[in-house]
């Protein structure tokens, strides 16, 4: 579609079409080479043994499945303040879903309430990928830290949303439950 508006203005020149595409090559090999690190961690990780002896120890804890809950909960949350959802998906989910599992918990649910989290990660100093976005498109009078200071109130009302979705997990199921069918 941009490349469309480009061409209807007149502006669409080789050397533009060519920068775009090179810029565009770069970034995804740099996204894509931290996916397979992260694969590459996650991988070993569980080869050696790591996922079970993490998972073996938080159940083992003498907690509430939904104690539980809120603990994984706030480690997506620290998590998501230095790295991104790949990664994190590729480091957790081998310990967290059969303890999920295990408790009887709704994949779909769960996985709700990760995105929440992802989404209070790309605001969470220090590397929030939204700060960026928004640092980019600021006035420069604007700096980072007025960036930083401003997103709590949305990082408060996100785990608002986290705590409701936790203690009324209908309000992630019901669409799947009454409009598909599916559960």
């Amino acid at each position: 579609m941009a490349l469309l508006c480009v061409a209807a203005k007149r502006k669409l020149t080789f050397a533009l079409l060519w920068e775009s595409c090179d810029r565009t090559f770069r970034i995804c090999n740099m996204v894509m080479w931290i996916i397979v690190g992260a694969k590459l961690f996650a991988t070993m990780f569980v080869t050696v043994g790591a996922a079970d002896l993490i998972r073996q120890f938080f159940l083992n804890l003498n907690v509430t499945p939904l104690v539980m809950v809120m603990i994984m909960q706030m480690t997506y949350i620290i998590m998501g303040c230095v790295t991104e959802e790949i990664t994190m998906m590729c480091l957790t989910l081998p310990i967290y879903a059969p303890i999920l599992a295990s408790y009887g918990f709704d994949p779909v649910w769960f996985g709700v309430l990760f995105m929440i989290n992802m989404q209070i990660g790309y605001l969470s100093p220090p590397f929030g990928y939204c700060l960026f976005y928004l640092k980019g498109v600021a006035p420069p009078e604007i700096t980072t830290m007025d960036l930083y200071r401003s997103v709590w109130p949305f990082i408060l009302i996100q785990a608002a949303v986290v705590l409701l979705v936790i203690f009324f997990p209908q309000l992630t199921l019901w669409l799947p439950s009454n409009v598909l069918g599916l559960r």
